[in-house]
């Protein structure tokens, strides 16, 4: 393992008891999510072999030269993981990680215990502060540092969000931390908890990071979308490729778990009707070089004006750069793009156009206080 002497350290993968559990864990719930869908449902799928062979060509995570980013609508709590039993066990299956989707998971959820967290943890999900429930939520909260860096050329000490000495070892307080290893690679979410850096280690370089950037979950009769939040902008621009870019479309999955499902309220409902569509690889240099190009602009510009910004670490940014109005823009517009893909996928499944009005973020700030439940439009929401 290689080390880093003043910023953290790094190493080539965890350990092998840590990449195992991780491995159990992440097949075990696969498992679970295939039998359901094809033993209880009807599933139906659209351009999944297009999607396997771009998976073949990332399995040797040497060869890879960029990231790869999915995104997708968000209609149900059981969207993640339910989705990836779509694919074939042998995807879900090998010790190493590096070929298996990162996802956000919230942390005030998913992270308010210790065996909760150890689980989420092994499956590969980025404790992710909502923004309505925290005061560590936002696009330049740790987790977006994580996805950006996993995106990327790795590996990257835990720093700027190098967790406390104290948090560093393996205990039963530190369940998110690998026991079997030495080096200080936990970052932390709050300044308090701990929480290992995938990032930190090489074998996750250029790996697949999923999100719903919606940030709700959104079930619409008309089967429509919110606006998309900026956090994807970040792993668009800052990624040190551009990442290749798959928009996902899903359907049916709010009939499995229905926010307006009575008791037993946990349990998914078989016997519904559930698809994915898979779009075609976009040409990521295409579509979004120049866009990427005039990040680099803007950071320049930034640079120049405050010098000691040079130094900041991949997925860390100055407040100009995180708030400024050129960033901002750039952030919303390629926001915009994201969504934009999303629908051509959409539109594939023969759903007539949506309301231009949907993608804007005004348009939802008309919903007024209530953040969950049934809204006027007949839809319902859940923040998650």
């Amino acid at each position: 393992m290689s080390r880093q002497t003043d910023s953290g350290a790094t190493g080539e993968s965890p350990s092998l008891f840590w990449r195992s559990l991780s491995a159990t864990t992440i097949l075990s719930v696969a498992g679970l999510c295939r039998s359901f869908l094809y033993g209880c449902s009807y599933p139906e799928t659209h351009g999944m072999e297009q999607f396997l062979e771009l998976l073949e060509s990332r399995k040797d995570a040497s060869q890879r030269k960029k990231g790869l980013l999915t995104v997708s609508n968000h209609i149900s709590v059981m969207d993640d993981p339910l989705v990836w039993g779509f694919l074939p066990l042998k995807y879900n299956f090998g010790l190493s990680s590096s070929n298996r989707r990162w996802g956000l998971a919230s942390h005030d959820i998913c992270y308010q215990t210790r065996p909760l967290a150890l689980f989420f943890t092994m499956g590969q999900l980025l404790p992710t502060h909502r923004s309505a429930h925290s005061k560590h939520g936002g696009i330049a909260q740790p987790a977006v540092t994580q996805a950006i860096r996993l995106l990327s050329k790795g590996p990257f000490p835990a720093e700027p969000h190098l967790a406390l000495p104290e948090r560093q070892s393996w205990s039963l307080q530190n369940v998110c931390v690998d026991p079997f290893s030495d080096l200080p690679t936990a970052y932390t979410t709050d300044g308090h908890d701990s929480h290992l850096a995938p990032s930190a280690y090489s074998c996750n370089s250029f790996s697949w990071v999923h999100i719903f950037p919606e940030g709700k979950i959104h079930q619409a009769p008309s089967k429509t979308m919110r606006y998309f939040k900026w956090g994807v902008a970040r792993l668009i621009l800052e990624a040190s490729e551009c990442p290749d870019v798959v928009p996902i479309w899903l359907e049916g999955f709010d009939q499995v778990m229905h926010e307006s499902r009575g008791f037993p309220r946990g349990v998914p409902r078989p016997g519904k009707e559930v698809s994915v569509t898979f779009g075609q690889k976009v040409d990521s240099e295409a579509v979004f070089g120049e866009m990427r190009g005039r990040w680099q602009k803007i950071k320049a510009k930034a640079e120049l004006a405050s010098p000691e910004t040079r130094d900041l670490p991949l997925g860390a940014l100055s407040d100009e750069l995180l708030y400024g109005a050129e960033a901002v823009e750039l952030r919303k517009e390629v926001t915009k793009k994201v969504r934009d893909l999303v629908l051509e996928v959409r539109r594939s499944r023969g759903h007539s156009d949506e309301d231009p009005k949907a993608g804007l973020v005004e348009t939802w700030i008309e919903e007024g206080p209530k953040r969950e439940g049934k809204m006027e439009d007949e839809s319902w929401v859940r923040d998650v």
